[in-house]
């Protein structure tokens, strides 16, 4: 088919399809095009495939490391150091793989949006047929709450109109036509056509098909989503950074200590041990888990707020968001049509009774809520008679219908004759300039007054006003004389003006935003004066608020300046999301309908709406928001913040204290330290080093994961998408609070090598695990967090203390760990080193991070 259909005459188009406008094409001839263009479906998503996503869990580099670890530690026969190390690897991937084999079970979106059977005319003869077997060329039937089933032209119509915001994003239904259009016109002004996946509000009509399968507007659609690919996130590029410095580190050490040893005559076997030992040192072996869990913990506490997240590495990245595209229907406005202001000269009630006395639409009540049946517009007006205490079925018991003259886009008004008292009585509403043209009288305070110029000027004025502000402004009046034709003597009665306002709690959340340095832009398929009106409303910055045809004329380096888009199709999103990620920015995007996928899955996080969105967009997504709730996702963005906040705790917990460990090690081996009786020397075993790293540093690590998010995260300015955890002063700052560790561990270690090595390895490592302790609660003072608001913590901290008393004091434990008892005397040492140490950390806490 031509690409401009909607340019086509019908004769044209029928002409092209070798198709009959009112018999269709034969069934001989659908069976061949059904050959030459395939099947009327679009591409499934397969399903996910559990060891793909297991697979997945072991791409980090710590992971890896950690499996070379092990496999040296059983090469040089310590099963012990071995088991332990693969107990970790398995323990992250198995909570990784299940938290995401969960949330990524395929919704099969694409081929929900496809009708399983549509009525189709072959041969003059009405069928209905499977939607797949569609093809350009066939007539279709389309009646009020049909589901379209591909696009096409519609060739003639009784007042029949489409609600396509799923599609373009428009909030009201489309009036269609079946007159030819202007070449160059958006997806939404096509009014001569349908569109797949689209339902029809009222009314019906026939369309002949000029495009199936991924020929279609939603097909092109899901061709994009085919081809894209998922980004790393931020926390992802982080901690991969963080692990290939750690694989240098490690390296390097390893390497120098080993050379080292072998010059001084230590045997290979040995050096190997004392390598193992340093490797394991390196590795923060418990920062994959305690990533993992602080995640998992971050989805739950998003879920008790609406905010249910599919890809767990997705809760950071939020953290890290600094733009936030967002739709306006149903996200920042509450997706429901309201009367918000009537203009009458008489009472209100007037105004809304003749609005309910000529309607078509229905409220009714489903599972416990009240729900609009037909025309949104409509159905404002029942609501606000509602809450003024008009019935509409004890309105037309009281007034029966005779005749209704429908609703179509020529006429623009829709009329009713009703009896009133035994009289004849219109009842009338519509487009206000044409009411306003068939009214000779005006309603004022009961009495029916002749319009005069000065009235009819009011009345113009106050329409031109309202619609400024973006309101749907109908007018209404009735007709008493039936001498006059009808709808040619009407008394005009007043205005009642709709809109779908903005969610009570949206502009706070806005507000919000900006105090976090978080910049919000409105993406929406409605036109420019709503998109503006609602933006004003809302406190956004809409002067150079662009709709889709200014946008293709801008560069992408324009876009990055505007708050404000409107008209847009799918192709304007997904061209404003990359503009803003090429720009450096971490950039989220909501959506609801179809339109909204490839930008939604193209975004740093996608998010969908749980209530309106389609079911291809919720697939796209990161997170879906269950109440559609525009706060709802900058309560997600807070928690996001808090998440990262105390993954950077346990950061920096796990580094400091394994950076002591290696230092330990490695001085004592680089100032050749020996025991009493002369014989080498290595301050710490593999299996002390593994029960510091999982166990008595683990618990604490995973607490600080449940730390409360800090008051003030909303209140900085996000980070860098180029920010790496291990920035120049977090490394010296770390650096430096290891060096005292290490000063403190050291002290304790030469104490206990004056009487033996089992009492200098002992020291060494109760001094480690004791300081490591002590450290749990000054990097969260840096943070102003309070001992006693986690109490996971407290929890953490006793409990690690006490397993350590236990592999001092319980005989078999000592023989694993190649420990010995202390004394009152040992743990004076100790506890004053710890002392110091306090001190000492805090002030270099100051120094670095002054408040």
């Amino acid at each position: 088919m031509p690409l401009s259909v909607w340019t086509q005459s019908i004769s044209e188009i029928a002409s092209h399809l070798q198709s009959d406008p009112l018999k269709g094409i034969s069934s001989e001839e659908a069976v061949r095009r059904l050959q030459q263009y395939g099947l009327n479906t679009l591409p499934k998503k397969g399903r996910v495939i559990w060891w793909k996503l297991l697979i997945g869990q072991f791409s980090s580099l710590i992971i890896w490391l950690l499996i070379g670890a092990a496999v040296i530690a059983g090469f040089l026969g310590e099963p012990v150091d071995s088991w332990a190390i693969v107990a970790i690897v398995i323990l992250n991937a198995s909570l990784g793989f299940f938290q995401e084999f969960r949330a990524e079970r395929s919704l099969e979106a694409l081929q929900k949006l496809a009708a399983p059977l549509s009525k189709v005319i072959r041969e003059g003869i009405l069928q209905m047929l499977p939607s797949e077997q569609i093809v350009p060329g066939d007539l279709i039937l389309l009646e009020a709450g049909d589901r379209v089933p591909a696009d096409g032209r519609i060739v003639d119509l009784a007042h029949l109109s489409a609600d396509e915001a799923s599609l373009t994003g428009e909030s009201v239904p489309v009036s269609k036509t079946k007159d030819v259009l202007e070449k160059e016109l958006p997806l939404g002004d096509r009014k001569n056509m349908v569109f797949m996946g689209t339902t029809i509000a009222r009314g019906k009509g026939h369309l002949i098909v000029t495009g199936t399968g991924l020929d279609t507007e939603i097909g092109k659609i899901a061709s994009k989503l085919l081809g894209q690919k998922k980004e790393q996130t931020p926390l992802q590029h982080r901690l991969n950074q963080l692990g290939k410095r750690l694989v240098y580190i490690c390296l390097a050490v390893v390497v120098v200590v080993f050379g080292l040893g072998v010059l001084r005559g230590n045997s290979v076997e040995e050096m190997l041990l004392v390598a193992l030992s340093l490797a394991v040192a390196a590795i923060p072996e418990g920062l994959p888990a305690a990533v993992t869990i602080a995640l998992s913990i971050g989805v739950r506490k998003m879920a008790e707020k609406n905010a249910l997240i599919r890809r767990l590495s997705s809760v950071e990245t939020l953290g890290s968001t600094n733009v936030i595209c967002t739709d306006k229907t149903g996200t920042l406005t509450q997706n429901v049509m309201t009367v918000r202001t009537i203009w009458t000269k008489d009472q209100e009630e007037h105004a809304l009774k003749i609005g309910t006395l000529c309607n078509n639409a229905n409220i009714l009540q489903e599972k416990g809520e009240w729900v609009i049946a037909g025309d949104p517009t409509e159905g404002a007006i029942l609501i606000a008679a509602r809450k003024a205490g008009l019935s509409k079925n004890a309105l037309e018991l009281e007034y029966p219908i005779i005749e209704e003259i429908p609703f179509d886009s020529e006429r623009k008004m829709m009329s009713v004759l009703r009896k009133e008292n035994g009289e004849k009585t219109l009842f009338v509403k519509g487009a206000p300039d044409t009411l306003l043209e068939r009214s000779k009288h005006q309603l004022i305070d009961g009495k029916e007054v002749a319009l005069g110029d000065a009235e009819r000027k009011e009345i113009l004025e106050t329409n031109a006003s309202l619609a400024s502000k973006a309101y749907r402004v109908l007018a209404v009046a009735y007709q008493t004389n039936m001498q006059a034709p009808l709808e040619e003597d009407l008394v005009f009665v007043g205005l009642i003006a709709m809109m779908d306002p903005p969610r009570p709690e949206a502009k706070e959340a806005l507000e919000q935003c900006r105090l976090a340095g978080i910049r919000t832009v409105m993406m929406t398929g409605d036109h420019k004066q709503t998109a503006i009106a609602i933006a004003q409303e809302l406190g956004m910055d809409s002067s150079n608020a662009v709709d889709g045809k200014e946008l293709e004329s801008m560069k992408d380096e324009e876009l990055e300046n505007i708050s404000v888009f409107s008209r847009i199709s799918a192709e304007h999103k997904l061209r404003i999301i990359e503009s803003f990620k090429k720009a450096g920015k971490v950039t989220a995007m909501t959506g609801d309908g179809v339109n909204d996928a490839p930008a939604v899955l193209a975004a740093d996080i996608g998010v969908s709406m749980g209530i309106t969105g389609t079911d291809v967009t919720k697939e796209s997504s990161d997170m879906i928001i269950l109440d559609d709730n525009f706060a709802s996702i900058v309560k997600a963005v807070e928690q996001g913040r808090g998440i990262y906040d105390n993954i950077v705790k346990f950061v920096s917990y796990l580094l400091s204290s394994n950076i002591a460990e290696i230092l330990v090690i490695f001085i004592t081996m680089l100032i050749g330290a020996v025991g009493p009786a002369g014989q080498p020397f290595v301050a710490l075993l593999p299996v002390q080093l593994l029960w510091m790293n999982l166990v008595t540093d683990g618990f604490p690590a995973i607490s600080l994961a449940m730390d409360p998010i800090d008051p003030r995260a909303m209140k900085r300015a996000p980070r860098p998408r180029s920010e790496e955890i291990l920035n120049r002063r977090f490394s010296l700052f770390i650096l430096s609070i290891s060096l005292l560790v290490t000063a403190g561990a050291l002290t304790a270690c030469f104490i206990g090598l004056k009487t033996s090595v089992a009492l200098a390895q002992t020291m060494t490592f109760t001094t480690l695990i004791v300081l490591e302790l002590v450290r749990v609660q000054m990097i969260r003072k840096q943070y102003r967090m309070k001992l006693f608001s986690n109490p996971y913590l407290i929890w953490a901290l006793s409990s690690s203390f006490v397993l350590q008393l236990l592999v001092l004091y319980v005989p078999s434990l000592q023989k694993v760990f190649a420990t010995v008892p202390l004394n009152l005397f040992h743990w004076g040492i100790i506890f004053s080193i710890a002392f110091i140490l306090w001190f000492a950390g805090l002030a270099v806490t100051k120094m670095f991070y002054r408040k």
